[in-house]
């Protein structure tokens, strides 16, 4: 199968799918399981956004007209509202509790929009924006960068912050 960045970030979004689904499923009682989904579904997402941020969106809103500069334009908010509100929200709750059960549900909600969204609207749009060639570079680039030191260091910083802004949270709420 010839590379394609737009089948990969699906096949991403379909794995992100499955692990909400998995954590749906669980129990107040399953606090390590619920932990481990947890730990799963920010070790597959914070890369996979945060290159979308970094490289993907940049180039695509290069090549948009007023239509894809609004899916731009929401597919950036998106990401700003997971990560800056919806992921502190997750870790401010005991995983333990019908708040961490009520808290992962809007977030498996909230990234299944935001990837039906994409895979409907954006990258639709990207098809006609890049040529074959392009998106066969674009996901060779992501793959090399997601075992990159970078990725590494990205998905640290990130579930550090998202742990530091939950742990406030919970302090003031």
């Amino acid at each position: 199968m010839k590379r394609d960045i737009l089948k990969t970030l699906k096949a991403e979004h379909d794995e992100l799918r499955d692990l909400f689904k998995e954590l749906k499923a669980t129990t107040d009682r399953g606090v390590k399981k619920r932990q481990g989904l947890l730990e799963q579904i920010e070790a597959a997402l914070i890369p996979h956004a945060k290159w979308e941020e970094k490289v993907l969106y940049p180039a695509f809103k290069e090549r948009a007209d007023r239509d894809g500069l609004q899916t731009h334009a929401e597919a950036v908010a998106e990401h700003h509202a997971v990560e800056n509100s919806v992921i502190p929200e997750v870790h401010a709750a005991e995983p333990g509790t019908p708040e961490f059960a009520g808290r992962t549900k809007v977030f498996g909600e909230l990234i299944e929009h935001h990837a039906k969204e994409e895979e409907d609207t954006m990258f639709k749009m990207a098809r006609k924006m890049f040529s074959a060639e392009e998106r066969a570079q674009l996901d060779e680039d992501y793959e090399a960068w997601k075992t990159s030191d970078g990725a590494a260091a990205t998905l640290a910083a990130e579930k550090a912050k998202a742990g530091m802004k939950g742990a406030v949270r919970a302090l003031t709420h």
